[in-house]
C-alpha cells in the first residue's frame, strides 16, 4: 500500500518536528486542564493558522477533539472550509470521527505522532485518510517524536488511574 513507512520529503524537513513539538506542547495544555493530553496544530503554507488540544471536559462536548477544533480555527482563519495546502500535525494518531473531519475539509497531508490500537481510523483499526473509494485522500507520516506523543499519554492515564478517575 502506498505511504506505508515516512512518505515524501514531508518527514525530512525540520520545520516537521518543530510543528510536532508545538502540537506536543498544545497536549501539555491539555494536561494542565485536566484534559486527555491530545495536541494539533495545523500548517498552511508554513505559517501555523491552527493550535488547540481536548476540550472535551472543558466544554462538555464530545466532539471536542484537538482536530475538530484546528479545523474550526484554521477553517476560520482562511476563510473557507476546504483547507488545501495545509498540514495538520497531530500527537496521536487521529479517530474515526477526526478522520472523517481531516477528509471533509481536504486537507493533504496529516502529521501524527503515537499510533492508536484501540480507536485510531489511520492505520490502527482503519485506513480512511488513505481509502481511495472516497472522493478525498491524505498523505499520511506516521510516528514523528512518537515516543514523547505516547509518553505523555501513558503518564497521563496512570496519573488518573492512580486518582481512581477515567
Amino acid at each position: 500500500m502506498k505511504n506505508e513507512i515516512l512518505p515524501s520529503a514531508v518527514c525530512r524537513l525540520p520545520s516537521t518536528a518543530r510543528f510536532m513539538h508545538r502540537a506536543l506542547a498544545e497536549a501539555q495544555a491539555a494536561v494542565e486542564e485536566n484534559e486527555v493530553p491530545v495536541g494539533a496544530v495545523i500548517v498552511h503554507q508554513g505559517r501555523v493558522i491552527a493550535e488547540a488540544h481536548n476540550q472535551r471536559e472543558q466544554l462538555r462536548d464530545p466532539t471536542a477533539h484537538a482536530e475538530i477544533i484546528a479545523i474550526t480555527q484554521a477553517a476560520e482563519c482562511l476563510g473557507s472550509w476546504r483547507l488545501e495546502n495545509c498540514t495538520l500535525y497531530v500527537t496521536l494518531e487521529p479517530c474515526p470521527m477526526c478522520a472523517g473531519a481531516i477528509l471533509q475539509a481536504r486537507i493533504p497531508v496529516v502529521v501524527y505522532g503515537a499510533a492508536d490500537p484501540k480507536t485510531g481510523a489511520v492505520r490502527s483499526l482503519f485506513r480512511l485518510l488513505e481509502d481511495e473509494r472516497l472522493n478525498h485522500t491524505c498523505e499520511v507520516v506516521p510516528g514523528v517524536l512518537a515516543e514523547p506523543c505516547g509518553a505523555i499519554l501513558t503518564e497521563f492515564f496512570k496519573t488518573q488511574r492512580r486518582l481512581g478517575k477515567k
